[in-house]
């Protein structure tokens, strides 16, 4: 897997003060995307033991809410193959700090058997996260007054919540 960026102290994508990774690769193309550069799984730099670990530092002080998986995309299977084990080590590490991740694909894609970015890595990829905000960006949707999202069909989903009420529950 490669990668496009990493941001520390990130305010603009999730709650709190984040450690950022934008990882490489999506085959949804949303029109008006605007990092178009990391659709292709090739774009940046590799993701190594020594990214996790730089990550993993950066995520240690205290006033570091947690940390955020876009790109790309990080659902496409390719990539959730390698950001599995990482969240594994996030969680282990630093059981008390949240994940945001965000992805072009819905909530019910993501559950879907036999949809594009469902595969064997997938529900425990979800077990670990905290919060998803999914679904395509929609240039015609676009709305910049929206929080953590680009536009109006995103949803941001508290997947703590949807997990023990079992039911899909939004963030608030």
């Amino acid at each position: 897997m490669y990668y496009g960026e990493i941001k520390n102290y990130d305010i603009a994508n999730g709650s709190g003060v984040r450690v950022t990774l934008f990882v490489s690769g999506c085959t949804n193309h949303c029109e008006g995307c605007f990092q178009p550069q990391t659709w292709d799984f090739h774009f940046g730099s590799e993701f190594t033991r020594e990214t996790e670990d730089e990550l993993l530092e950066m995520l240690s002080p205290p006033y570091i809410n947690g940390l955020t998986l876009l790109g790309g995309e990080p659902f496409e299977p390719e990539n959730q193959r390698v950001l599995l084990p990482f969240l594994r080590r996030v969680k282990e590490k630093y059981p008390g700090k949240n994940v945001w991740v965000f992805s072009g694909f819905t909530y019910e894609e993501l559950h879907t058997e036999g949809s594009h970015c469902r595969c064997e890595f997938t529900d425990e990829m979800l077990s670990l996260a905290d919060v998803l905000v999914d679904g395509r960006f929609v240039l015609a949707k676009k709305d910049i007054s929206l929080r953590f999202r680009g536009s109006s069909n995103q949803r941001i989903i508290d997947l703590r919540r949807t997990r023990a009420e079992g039911r899909l529950t939004l963030w608030e």
